[in-house]
């Protein structure tokens, strides 16, 4: 399933726990660190109990993660359990055979690699709850409904701008902005709903297959190195068609009406367009850490972080020592703030409060989601350590499989499991074949969870937002056309990238 990676609006995100399986994005990237950097003996224990219990484990907790809208355990708890149980059965089979220590190494390396991940996603999700503080997101939201669009306009609009907005954000944030968008426009067009969300959510996971952040495959293969920056855009024209074959196909079941309009927009804070540049700032810098200065993306990060905090202290020093008041009519897509004001006869009124803390923005992070990936990097590096990312690796790139239908396949698996599972696992292996196919591999696993509702973070999402409308089942009836455009992607990436195979 993908989830990708790496960012989050926290007043979405908590309204539906179910929108809170942020797998994945925006944002599960692997440092350029890796588990790989094993000492140079380990252990075969595939056929041990230790590694069978490990299997075990691992596959109770990932089905526990999946199903948390079913039991509300929060994902994180199983998946973190899972790590420590497995460790602690590698480190005493180790322990017992005199080796601790190099369990200890590989344990250390997997946490050096979280260690990086945990500081990429820590700025990229603060800075988009800064941009949300600011009401940056809820001025495009009442931009589109003050347009008076009709339904088969709001329906391509909502899906390019899924898939471009999801290029720099992950997946799940970006349909569920487009998605409380196409709830209140579609509030009395149910099927509209339906078909809108199955497009935001194959355009979101296509649009972060071809940009270096946008996803979190793109993330683990160019934090990895196996594909340079510049040769991830290569893959936009298939990413392209994987969107628009579907879109085009069900257009036709779209109205051609239009739902009422709202014309009215809340004030964006001040600051909000200078908090945008900073992050496109800060993307910038994360870029040129690896490009040009061979340190970690993580680094490259943090230093616009402080680009951020410096700006929080100028807007806490120059605040006004007024709030401002802004009249709202209607908000049909985030719980708003309103207030009596005697002055104006009780008429409701909103505040907007100029004030602004970064510290706060840290806080408000989506730990759960943090301690998940933590969980599922740490459980990866210990089945890797065990010995079974080697023996898929023989399998499924060994001489007898061609990459080309292993890679699709992996595309396939990653409606089932997390593509940045997929990935981590692929990465891990290190199978050698040419950049043309690391290439499609990035492509099929970003895309393949378009193929069923519970594949990414953004269809889990809009299936918490849109419940009992958008459903796995509605999203299963368009799995064959969905399909249309998976095979379309690889058709094109196969005939314009061929000089990298």
């Amino acid at each position: 399933m993908n989830s990708d990676v790496f960012l989050s609006v926290p007043n979405l995100l908590k309204k539906s726990p179910c929108a809170k399986y942020f797998s994945i994005l925006l944002m599960l990237c692997l440092p350029s660190v890796t588990l790989a950097a094993e000492p140079a003996k380990a252990l075969d224990l595939t056929e041990h109990w230790v590694g069978y219990a490990a299997l075990v484990i691992f596959s109770i907790a990932y089905l526990l993660a999946m199903i948390e809208e079913v039991t509300e355990l929060k994902k994180s708890k199983p998946m973190v359990f899972a790590a420590s149980v497995i460790w602690i059965l590698i480190a005493a089979v180790y322990a017992n055979g005199g080796m601790s220590e190099q369990a200890g190494l590989v344990f250390r390396s997997s946490l050096e690699a979280y260690a990086e991940l945990f500081l990429f996603i820590m700025v990229s999700m603060t800075y988009l709850n800064a941009m949300e503080d600011r009401g940056v997101f809820e001025n495009l939201r009442v931009w589109l409904l003050s347009k008076n669009f009709s339904y088969r306009k709001l329906f391509w609009i909502t899906g390019f701008q899924a898939f471009f907005i999801s290029s720099a954000c992950n997946n799940l944030t970006t349909a569920l902005l487009m998605g409380s968008v196409i709830i209140a426009m579609g509030k009395n067009n149910p099927k509209f709903v339906t078909l809108s969300c199955i497009n935001v959510v194959v355009a979101s996971n296509a649009g972060g297959s071809f940009s270096p952040f946008g996803d979190i495959t793109t993330l683990l293969v160019w934090q990895k190195g196996v594909v340079p920056f510049g040769d991830f855009f290569v893959l936009l024209l298939p990413a392209i068609v994987n969107f628009v074959l579907p879109a085009a196909i069900m257009n036709f079941c779209i109205s051609k009406e239009s739902p009422a309009a709202v014309m009215e927009a809340q004030e964006m804070k001040r600051g909000g367009w200078i908090i945008i540049g900073l992050f496109v700032a800060t993307i910038i810098t994360s870029a040129c850490f690896e490009n040009f200065l061979d340190l970690p993306p993580a680094a490259g990060m943090m230093l616009g972080l402080t680009y951020l905090s410096f700006f929080s202290y100028y807007l806490q020093k120059t605040k006004s020592s007024t709030h401002i008041f802004a009249p709202v009519k209607v908000d049909y897509f985030a719980p708003m703030k309103y207030m009596s004001n005697p002055k104006a006869g009780g008429q409701p009124h909103q505040e907007i409060d100029q004030s602004f803390d970064v510290f706060h923005k840290v806080a408000n992070l989506e730990w759960d989601t943090l301690l998940f990936f933590y969980g599922v990097m740490m459980c990866v590096g210990g089945l890797s350590f065990i010995g079974y990312l080697d023996l898929t690796s023989h399998y499924l790139y060994g001489p007898t499989v061609d990459p080309t239908i292993a890679n699709i396949a992996v595309g396939i698996a990653s409606a089932f499991v997390d593509n940045g599972t997929i990935m981590l696992a692929v990465l891990t292996m290190m199978p050698d074949i040419s950049q043309g196919q690391w290439l499609l591999v990035t492509l099929t696993a970003g895309v393949g969870g378009s193929l069923l509702a519970v594949g990414s973070a953004a269809g889990v999402g809009l299936m918490g937002q849109a419940k009992g409308v958008y459903t796995f089942t509605s999203h299963l009836k368009w799995t064959p056309v969905i399909a249309i455009g998976y095979i379309g992607s690889i058709a094109v990436h196969f005939l314009i990238n061929g000089r990298f195979f």
